[in-house]
């Protein structure tokens, strides 16, 4: 299996053309647990550190040890920071894997491959570099148990030595990585250093791909979206976190932890934070409602199949009016699917998530910025609206390496919505939890423990009137739900308003969300580049969609709906949103295998549906 399926042109390629300079997709093919990741990780670093703009992904198998395991880091001058389609530069280490890599390359790229392997053998239309491994590594690296972690690490000696990385940067990066390890850290940059000398000794260099110092970075970071979430959850008040781990969701909680352990603890050294592991999806929701009814800023971080299990307690959140937030980290499904491979299909299941007359909003964070910040905005949304609120993240946000400027720190107080205190109850002498007075559909509440007689209320998932007294009326059940839907309408004038890039007197419109955005981007530019097709670009933020989206599709002939999933899913919201006349205006282009979504792919379809 390859990443890619760019079919090879024939031979005869042309090798050694015109330099290319910091414009190019490294892929590393190893395999599972080889102790490659350490290895990428000081590879994407030290580029990052010359300034040039950077991303990295990881695809890896979903269950051993052993099984083929992909890395790709994409270098962009121009700050493209998606998934590139073609593979430039392969470092074939993989022998399971490695001729079907090497044979999905364009002509002009290069591989550098371990010697046993004579791949040289396979094309003659690509750059090939023979490395003997095995014999680099035995020199640095006398404990035979450790070389097949250190070899690795020789590769980036190599590449280094043919991009022309600086090797001061190298060098940078692995003594971060390997912090507070000083001895492993110097065998690693042994053996970087024995793959770097044998290249400058014994490789001459023809391939066309060079990386030369930029400034493109200065004061950016690195950090993958669940980090980035974590640490927005922090900063956003968040007191109660429960959850169950499933892939790709673990990781925001268990950074979680970490965070909270240093920057939770009150001076008397107890921690001011409940971090619970529950014994499966339900009681991890169940226990959010619970927390989040009590006044605690609650959540849980699950994947697709919690989310189906968590359908029926979002209902009751739905109807008993409790706040909360879910980070849905999305992944490859249906059942078990491709637990390791990016997708946005929850899409349509969440917004209706559970029986009956249920919409739900949902935030769509495209960036590890946006995990930061939609974090505050989640928490404040379901204080506010007295509900749940999922964070619509996906795999290749939440686990993979993004370049990014450095979160602001938040600001803007916490906002609690309409809690009613002691003061307030003495002077209304009582309240009605379910009455809508203020006409956008948000009652007022109590938070347990409010010292006042009339600050008890019952919270029902059953039939209620708006004094929460137990009703099966036909006419409360149908004042209740228009009641909800008035306060999911008001929700449309708070919850994040998109995004929008406008062209010269475009026709065509684009509409895109979450990660898919970095692709759009890019596809834009190749679009009005290669087939003079101007383009503008609404990219979503949230659901309920504000009245800029019907606003977008007004002005356009024609609206393009990309999206990560089989079946249209956020198209099917948009024509239950819009007018009837304007369904005709969009058209649904789906990327489906479970990587990353690519510009190319995006600009080869539009560009055939339009004629060109």
């Amino acid at each position: 299996m390859s990443t890619t399926d760019v079919a090879p042109q024939g031979t005869g390629g042309q090798l050694g053309r015109k330099r290319i300079v910091n414009d190019m997709s490294i892929q590393v093919a190893t395999v599972n647990g080889s102790g490659s990741q350490s290895s990428n990780t000081v590879l994407l670093r030290a580029i990052f550190q010359m300034g040039v703009p950077i991303s990295g992904k990881n695809l890896f198998p979903s269950n051993i040890a052993g099984l083929p395991t992909w890395y790709t880091i994409r270098a962009n001058k121009d700050g493209y920071i998606g998934r590139k389609k073609e593979i430039d530069f392969l470092v074939a280490m993989n022998a399971e894997t490695a001729q079907d890599d090497v044979m999905s390359l364009a002509p002009g790229a290069s591989v550098l491959y371990d010697e046993p392997l004579a791949l040289d053998k396979l094309r003659n239309d690509l750059v090939f570099y023979s490395v003997p491994y095995d014999k680099l590594v035995a020199a640095v690296c006398p404990e035979a148990k450790l070389r097949k972690l250190v070899k690795n690490m020789v590769y980036v000696g190599v590449v280094s030595q043919l991009l022309e990385i600086e090797m001061d940067e190298v060098e940078k990066a692995i003594r971060k990585q390997f912090a507070k390890k000083v001895k492993a850290a110097n065998l690693n940059l042994a053996a970087v250093r024995a793959g770097f000398d044998y290249a400058k000794a014994s490789l001459q260099k023809r391939g066309a791909f060079y990386i030369e110092r930029m400034n493109e970075t200065e004061g950016k970071i690195i950090i993958d979206g669940n980090s980035a979430a974590a640490l927005g959850c922090m900063f956003a008040g968040c007191t109660v976190v429960t959850w169950y781990p499933i892939t790709p969701s673990s990781s925001l909680v268990e950074t979680m932890i970490e965070y909270m352990k240093e920057y939770r603890i009150g001076p008397d050294g107890k921690a001011t934070f409940a971090i619970v592991q529950a014994e499966d999806e339900l009681a991890a929701i169940g226990m959010v409602i619970g927390a989040g009814w009590a006044g605690a800023r609650s959540m849980t971080a699950t994947a697709g199949p919690g989310i189906s299990l968590m359908s029926e307690f979002a209902g009751l959140a739905y109807y008993a009016e409790i706040p909360g937030v879910i980070w849905d980290i999305q992944r490859v499904g249906p059942s078990t699917g491709l637990p390791t491979r990016t997708s946005q299909g929850d899409i349509l299941s969440t917004a209706f998530l559970s029986h009956g007359d249920t919409k739900h909003i949902m935030l769509i964070p495209c960036s590890v910025a946006e995990c930061f910040s939609m974090a505050s905005e989640a928490f404040n949304l379901a204080e506010q609206f007295q509900t749940l609120v999922f964070v619509m993240s996906d795999l290749d946000l939440g686990m993979n390496n993004w370049m990014s400027d450095p979160f602001e720190y938040p600001t803007a107080p916490i906002k609690r919505g309409k809690v009613l205190g002691k003061a307030e109850l003495d002077k209304l002498g009582g309240f009605a939890r379910y009455k809508d007075l203020d006409g956008d559909g948000v009652g007022y509440r109590t938070l347990p423990g409010t010292d006042h007689p009339a600050a008890a209320y019952f919270t029902r998932g059953s039939g209620h009137n708006d004094r929460s007294h137990y009703s099966e009326r036909p006419d409360d059940y149908e004042d209740n739900m228009e009641r909800l839907n008035r306060k999911f309408e008001t929700s449309r004038s708070f919850v994040p308003r998109p995004e929008i890039l406008k062209g010269a007197n475009a026709k065509i419109g684009i509409i895109a969300y979450g990660t898919s955005h970095w692709g759009i981007i890019e596809s834009r530019d190749q679009l009005r580049n290669e087939y003079a097709i101007e383009t503008d670009y609404l990219r979503l933020r949230a659901y309920p969609f504000t009245r800029e989206v019907q606003e977008f599709i007004e002005q356009h002939d024609r609206v393009y709906v990309v999206e990560q999933n089989r079946d249209a899913q956020m198209l099917s919201l948009l024509k239950l949103d819009v007018e009837p006349k304007l369904t005709t205006r969009l058209r649904s282009i789906s990327h489906l295998d479970g990587l990353p979504l690519d510009a190319r792919s995006v600009t080869d379809e539009l560009s055939t549906r339009e004629g060109k």
